[in-house]
Parts: structure tokens; C-alpha cells; sequence
């Protein structure tokens, strides 16, 4: 029995040795939770609304307050014509608008019939096929109330159209988001696991004392991946074109040009994890169930960010997959200029700065 213990001890003291995976055990799991539990959830809320309504009549006012009360949309803009529609949705300020006909009251009580159309961002098919259906229900329970004898009568009818994808193919909203998770993992999690399984293996510090310089050295393990992740991003757009029939509405060089400051920012976080861990074990971790998670949650791949707690949107910024899908969908599915996404590019820039100035120096550090 003494050896028996003696020897679960020394499993003990192998295990906390590594702080790094003892830490990812641990905290994994309180962090899945936390994210599966505030950040999985196909609700709805604060969905933001232009409203077009040149008749300010008494039906357009209380329809407009009954959606701005709902939980669900929150009334942002009063708009005037088209136009202002168009830039609500292309500056990412409103998914949702509201456009009341002239006379709507008018018409509501003597002809017995009115009109509203409802124009929905559809490059998320789930989050607009919800948001349409509760403003249909709020303007079909202003309809019954109406319909009671004391106030008269009339039918509302809802006239639905769908921008950017008319069609609802889902695939318009799951390729930028599986091409921004392929990459990030490629790069990230490859880069990472090749730079420590040379450490691993006692070969880095052979190269290290090679003639090659240091910098030379980790550009030698990157490049590959970075010409890895190019090609993938080339078959996935033909896949996508061709098979999926998803259409690349903008520019191509554009989002070809986005899509090499993502794989930039990715070659860095996987040069910045290789310089956190000293296993493939925990490199692989990190870089794989720790970087998925967050892909796949808090960078609106599935889920609407803006539908997310506070603290879980605040977190999200920090999530380089997060600015290069809505780079993918407004480029790609609105067709809209390089200059419509300068923000994202932004912040990808930013981010892409930081994490090589930070690896390459815990890097030299480290290895010296």
C-alpha cells in the first residue's frame, strides 16, 4: 500500500509541475460553462430599428412604442427615406426596418387595410427569421386589439423582404464563420505545436546557435502554415462559390487583402502561445479547445454578439475572429468597400502589433 501511495504522490507532483496545464484543467471548465451558459442562446434582444413613418398618426405611434417597449428591439433611428435605411444597415447600426405607408391610420380605418414593410439584415438567416417573427407577433397583437368593437376594425398586412440574402441560405452566414475559425486554428494551434515540439525535443537551441539569426528562424516555422492557410482561403471561396453557391458581392481583393491581416494576426497569437508553454500538450490546448470556444461563441459565428450579457460582448472585442467574420459578411455577402470595414481593419492591425511585439520578446527572453 505505501508503494501504491507512494507512487499516486509522484503522479501528483508530475502533474502540478506543468502550472501552465494544471491551470487549462482547472479553469477549462468553469470557462465553458460560463460561456455555454450566457453566450448559447438563439433569444433575441435590443435588436436595433430604423423606422420610417412619414405620417406621425396615432396606429404608426403606438405600433412604434409597442416595439421600442418590447424586450426584443430597441426603436434607434427615425428615418426619412431609403437611403437612411441603407446606412443604418451598411455602418452595422440597425438589423431591423420598420417602413409604415403614408395615411397609415387613415387607410388602416376607411379602407380597412394598411401596410408595413419589414426589412431585416439577413445575413444571419436564424437571428432575422427571429426578429421578423416578433415584430409580426407585436403587430398581430396591435391588430386583435384593434379589432374589438369599441376601437373598430382593420387588418394589418406585414410585407416581409430579406437584404443582402433574400433567399435565406444559411450558408451566407456559416462560411465566413468557418473561414475564420479554419484559420485561426491552422495558424494558431500548428504554429504554436511545431515552435514548442522543437523546444520539446532540445532541438531550438541547435538552431538557435546556427549562423541563421533567431527572427529567421521562427519566420522558417511560420511560413509554411502561412502559405497553408492562403491556399485553404482560396479553396474555401471556390467551395463556396461554386458549390454552396454563395456569391462574393464586393471585391475580391479586399477581402483577399483582410484575409492576410487575419492570417497575420493568427500567425501571432500562435508565436505568443509557443512562448506561454513548454509541452505540445499545452500548447495544443490552448491553441485548440482554447481557441475554439471562443471562435465558435463570442465572435458571431452562431450566435449574435449583441445578444450576449455585457461582460461576454466585452470580452468578445478581444477575439480577432469576431472582426474578421463581420469584415467576411459585409464585404463578401453586402458587397459593400474596403472602407466600410476600416474599423475592423483596425482593430486587426492593433491586435496583429501587439502580439508580435509581446511573442518576440518573451521569445528572445525565453530562449537566451
Amino acid at each position: 500500500m505505501k508503494q501504491l501511495w507512494s507512487f499516486i504522490r509522484k503522479e501528483f507532483h508530475h502533474i502540478f509541475r506543468d502550472r501552465t496545464t494544471v491551470m487549462i484543467l482547472l479553469l477549462m471548465p468553469v470557462i465553458q460553462i460560463i460561456l455555454f451558459g450566457f453566450a448559447l442562446s438563439t433569444e433575441v434582444k435590443d435588436t436595433k430599428v430604423v423606422v420610417i413613418a412619414n405620417t406621425n398618426d396615432d396606429a404608426t405611434q403606438r405600433i412604434i412604442d409597442r416595439i421600442d417597449a418590447s424586450e426584443y428591439f430597441d426603436v434607434v433611428i427615425m428615418a426619412h427615406n431609403s437611403g437612411e435605411i441603407n446606412a443604418a444597415f451598411r455602418d452595422g447600426k440597425a438589423k431591423l426596418a420598420m417602413v409604415f405607408e403614408d395615411h397609415f391610420s387613415e387607410n388602416l380605418k376607411h379602407t380597412g387595410t394598411a401596410h408595413i414593410q419589414l426589412i431585416a439584415d439577413a445575413t444571419d438567416p436564424n437571428a432575422a427569421t427571429s426578429f421578423m417573427f416578433y415584430a409580426s407577433n407585436i403587430i398581430n397583437n396591435f391588430q386583435q386589439d384593434i379589432s374589438q368593437p369599441q376601437s373598430g376594425s382593420g387588418m394589418i398586412q406585414p410585407e416581409v423582404k430579406m437584404l443582402y440574402n433574400p433567399q435565406m441560405i444559411s450558408a451566407f452566414n456559416f462560411v465566413p464563420g468557418v473561414l475564420g475559425m479554419i484559420m485561426i486554428l491552422i495558424c494558431a494551434m500548428m504554429t504554436s505545436i511545431a515552435i514548442v515540439r522543437e523546444k520539446e525535443m532540445g532541438t531550438m537551441e541547435i538552431l538557435l546557435v546556427s549562423p541563421m539569426k533567431p527572427i529567421y528562424t521562427i519566420l522558417s516555422k511560420i511560413a509554411p502554415y502561412f502559405v497553408l492557410s492562403v491556399i485553404n482561403f482560396i479553396t474555401i471561396m471556390l467551395l463556396s462559390v461554386f458549390v454552396l453557391k454563395v456569391p462574393i458581392v464586393g471585391s475580391f481583393v479586399s477581402l483577399f487583402a483582410v484575409s492576410l491581416l487575419y492570417i497575420f494576426v493568427a500567425l501571432s497569437l500562435g508565436l505568443l502561445i509557443s512562448t506561454l508553454t513548454s509541452s505540445q500538450l499545452a500548447a495544443m490546448m490552448i491553441s485548440g479547445m482554447g481557441l475554439m470556444i471562443p471562435v465558435m461563441l463570442l465572435s458571431g459565428m452562431i450566435f449574435p454578439v449583441e445578444n450576449m450579457p455585457a461582460f461576454l460582448r466585452f470580452i468578445s472585442n478581444f477575439v480577432p475572429a469576431r472582426w474578421y467574420i463581420d469584415a467576411v459578411k459585409t464585404i463578401m455577402i453586402k458587397g459593400l468597400s474596403i472602407t466600410a470595414v476600416l474599423k475592423d481593419i483596425g482593430v486587426l492591425v492593433l491586435m496583429g502589433t501587439v502580439l508580435v511585439t509581446i511573442s518576440l520578446k518573451k521569445f528572445k527572453v525565453r530562449l537566451e
